[in-house]
């Protein structure tokens, strides 16, 4: 390989997702086993990029490799973009978004301006195989220059060509090519993250272990969901409740319980018993995760009686832990990606219509007052029993912010498919005069004429943040139908 492109730059990321408590007095470690969201024994994508662009000297001297050498000419962006410069402060962007994320990026660190050049990239990929590209293109004329990788690579490709470095309409084969998300724009590092975010969720689902719990079952199982590979071990009920009622409280249950009590802004109706159970549930769901080596859980959990884990799951999904309702493999795949996609954990739900007013309802019992992320303000909550039976176990009444913009989505394997919906919280109706479950959030959704036909089915999630965007990349880049309005 000529030595122009035989130095890279090797860009990693510095942190794992942080472990975040749940809302204040709520350490992990105080239930016995913690669990935190980690990149521990999981192996970074490898996202191998470049940039193109000839230097001005190469310009100058008639042997850049376009039709345009013999005039000495400087093709769009022009003389005056300075490349160099644009070049380092991607990188520097770069960094900063690759922090927290299950990535690293190897970039050459000259630009790449010749055919030879092209063929020693494409090489490489052919012989390193990557996650993903990432490609820039400072230069109009070089965009054929890289078909040819597109030819030879059939992975994710994030391709960036700022603005006025093509000429009259951008190539047709960045716009439609399968599998490339295209950003022709002016430094439009969200897009770039948006990609990279991408990369890190599909990485991250690849090396990730779901534990289904369910009541129907009599011995452990074990299965691959196909699209995401993702790895499934399912166990009997028999395991959670043996655990349960193996838990004996501690001086810790107590406090953690105690907390829950003291940052309530109202608790209705719920005797001292239904806080210990719940404590008692949630160090029952750590421990069957540790066990297991689980990155999420989902349990058949409506016929538990005094077992449900609303306030575990609660707990957890806030600090990035996907807990599913109800052994749902759909709902709990939705929560483990959008977690990795979005950083924020989600709320599932069953979802409702208002179809007078054109309005989304959502409600269900584990919704997490860590809706906004690490370090964000919390939600505050209200403390009620679980609507659907007896005894009265506790679920968390979460307030969702008015006018906080809100992303409805749902991950389903037949298809395979994606929704995601941008929308506005209207506000937390009271129950009465809605029913529904302990949490209801009203959404007012952008630009849907008829709100009964973006039904995602049972059990989509919300997640606090507008991600529409973000999910439609994914889906551009993993070759996945979406319904949305992004």
């Amino acid at each position: 390989m000529d030595a122009l492109f035989n130095r890279r730059t090797f860009l990693k990321s510095t942190a794992a997702l942080s472990a975040i408590t749940a809302w204040p007095g709520l350490g992990a470690a105080t239930l016995g086993t913690a669990l935190a969201p980690t990149s521990a024994g999981k192996k970074p994508g490898i996202v191998r990029g470049a940039f193109f662009y000839p230097p001005a000297q190469v310009v100058l001297d008639g042997r850049c490799e376009d039709n345009w050498n013999v005039h000495n000419w400087f093709t769009w962006p022009g003389n005056q973009f300075k490349p160099e410069e644009q070049q380092g402060k991607f990188m520097a962007e770069l960094q900063r978004m690759i922090t927290g994320l299950n990535l690293e990026l190897v970039m050459d660190d000259a630009a790449i301006y010749t055919d030879a050049g092209i063929q020693a990239f494409i090489a490489d990929i052919q012989a390193s195989k990557p996650d993903a590209l990432l490609l820039f293109n400072f230069w109009n004329s070089f965009s054929a220059k890289i078909y040819p990788i597109l030819d030879a690579y059939d992975g994710p490709i994030i391709l960036y060509h700022p603005l006025g470095a093509s000429h009259q309409l951008p190539p047709e084969r960045f716009r439609t090519g399968p599998r490339l998300y295209y950003i022709h724009s002016i430094e439009h590092y969200a897009a770039l993250e948006n990609g990279l975010r991408a990369i890190h969720a599909r990485t991250r689902m690849a090396q990730s272990r779901l534990l289904r719990v369910s009541g129907k079952l009599q011995e452990e199982s074990d299965d691959i969901e196909p699209f995401f590979n993702t790895a499934i071990h399912s166990v009997p009920a028999a395991h959670f409740n043996d655990l349960f009622d193996e838990t004996e409280l501690t001086a810790e249950m107590r406090q953690v319980a105690d907390a829950v009590r003291a940052h309530a802004v109202r608790v209705t109706d719920l005797a001292d018993e239904a806080f210990l159970d719940a404590v008692r549930a949630h160090a029952a769901v750590q421990k069957l995760m540790e066990r297991h080596q689980a990155d999420a859980i989902t349990i058949e959990c409506l016929f538990l009686k005094h077992r449900k884990p609303c306030l575990s799951f609660a707990i957890n999904n806030g600090r990035l832990i996907p807990c599913g309702c109800e052994n749902d493999l759909n709902a709990t795949l939705s929560l483990m990606l959008g977690a990795q996609l979005f950083g924020v954990g989600g709320f599932q739900h069953n979802p409702e219509f208002d179809t007078t007013e054109n309005r989304y309802f959502g409600a269900h019992c584990t919704c997490t007052p860590q809706m906004r992320g690490a370090g964000k303000e919390e939600a505050p909550y209200e403390l009620r029993p679980f609507f659907h039976q007896l005894p009265k176990t506790l679920a968390l009444d979460v307030k969702w912010p008015p006018n906080e913009p809100v992303t409805l989505f749902k991950y389903q394997t037949d298809g395979p498919l994606l929704h995601a919906w941008n929308g506005e919280v209207v506000n937390s109706p009271d129950c009465p005069p809605t029913g529904g479950c302990a949490t209801r959030v009203l959404v007012k959704m952008h630009d849907v004429k008829n709100i009964c036909d973006i039904y995602p089915g049972t059990h989509p999630s919300l997640f606090c943040g507008n991600f529409a965007q973000r999910a439609k990349v994914f889906a551009t880049l993993y070759g996945l139908d979406i319904r949305t309005n992004a």
